[in-house]
């Protein structure tokens, strides 16, 4: 992209990009709200483990494009604009949560489980301060995968009219203009970047601090 393309469509990129980091970090939100309370649930309910799981690996298989053209009918979470880009990002985003919220949980030493139950705990108080805890490493690495899965997938989102950087990619590719293309590519692989590196350090950090304290 040489100086007069950026000088000319500088403000546009700034919008776009506000407008992706929208649609992401709410779509991030709303599956972290979902996500997590299903991967605990099926903790504690084995035989829901298939389903929840199921149903999130079906939602994963479906073409992205087509995922947000069947919501378009749906009233109230379809149309077009943001909602149902919100809701399609959500639903692509809850397998890894859901997965890695119930592989950390289940992936606690049993003895330490054990040790909180022999000093009285109820389930909530060993799910809260002992499970969740150090599980956590384990669930950022999900919503690390996640958040990196719906940046990518958001570009799409441009087909229903949310905004974000698939303008410019959708734009390029009908003009046939490649600056345009990666006007908007390049953007969006950088916020994929950055998310990776924070989200990775963060769980990096946990992990350190849980190996420390199992050596203590």
């Amino acid at each position: 992209m040489n100086q007069f393309f950026l000088i000319k469509y500088g403000p546009e990129i700034l919008e776009r990009t506000k407008e992706h980091l929208f649609l992401v970090i709410i779509s991030i939100a709303f599956a972290i709200l979902i996500g997590i309370p299903l991967g605990i649930i099926i903790t504690r309910r084995p035989s829901l483990r298939q389903p929840v799981l199921g149903l999130a690996n079906i939602m994963q298989t479906i073409p992205s494009l087509a995922m947000f053209g069947l919501l378009i009918p749906i009233p109230i979470i379809g149309g077009i604009g943001a909602v149902p880009a919100i809701v399609a990002l959500a639903l692509y985003s809850l397998l890894p949560i859901i997965r890695n919220t119930y592989t950390g949980i289940t992936g606690v030493n049993s003895s330490i489980s054990e040790a909180g139950r022999g000093m009285g705990m109820t389930d909530r108080q060993l799910l809260f301060q002992v499970e969740i805890p150090l599980a956590m490493g384990v669930i950022l690495a999900g919503v690390r995968v996640a958040g990196v899965i719906a940046i990518g997938i958001a570009t799409i989102a441009a087909a229903i009219g949310a905004g974000g950087l698939g303008i410019f990619i959708f734009r390029g590719i009908s003009v046939v203009n490649d600056q345009l293309i990666l006007a908007g590519a390049v953007p969006a692989a950088a916020i994929a970047l950055l998310v990776d590196f924070i989200i990775g350090s963060l769980e990096r950090h946990l992990t350190k601090g849980r190996t420390a304290t199992g050596k203590h």
